[in-house]
């Protein structure tokens, strides 16, 4: 997969749907229900509807879980890499379908597999993820899934997530 690469085309059916990249944090409020600290996506640098999505997760020494994970020696928990890649595919799963949160849907987390981590993600990293859609059954989305620090890769999954529609409205 090719990501990063926009054409023209790409660009233009995105601006139909009134997306202009990249997506700044401001911006994914309106398709996350995150907040901090929980939002562990700062941009979304490239996405082709329907197929793939790039983000970005800046990681800072300020980060809330870097108090008891590890105060000597911090060390991004596994469990909140997959939240991030989680959270881009969502992203994707909004911008596909031309939905947000306030308009009564929701994408939640539905399983997650094949998971593996290869490398540390520490203070000053930028975590760059992407997902790729693989399987798409009535409301229910598979992502391959990788973030990656520079070339190289931090963590890995095949993560699934439902939609839902939902009675929260974001304000």
């Amino acid at each position: 997969m090719d990501f990063d690469k926009l054409i023209d085309e790409d660009i233009a059916g995105l601006a139909q749907i009134g997306v202009t990249l990249p997506l700044n944090a401001a911006v994914l409020r309106d398709y996350l229900p995150h907040r901090y600290p929980f939002m562990l996506l700062d941009r979304v640098t490239a996405v082709k509807p329907n197929e793939w999505i790039t983000g970005v997760k800046n990681i800072t020494i300020n980060e809330p879980f870097f108090n008891g994970h590890f105060p000597e020696e911090p060390i991004m928990p596994g469990v909140l890499m997959i939240e991030a890649m989680a959270q881009v595919a969502g992203v994707l799963g909004f911008i596909s379908k031309n939905v947000k949160p306030r308009d009564g849907y929701i994408y939640l987390f539905a399983g997650v597999d094949k998971v593996r981590f290869k490398r540390q993600v520490i203070p000053g990293d930028q975590l760059i993820l992407r997902a790729e859609k693989t399987m798409e059954r009535h409301s229910i989305y598979k992502f391959s899934c990788t973030a990656c620090v520079g070339d190289e890769l931090a963590a890995s999954a095949e993560i699934t997530i439902a939609e839902q529609r939902t009675q929260y409205h974001q304000s």
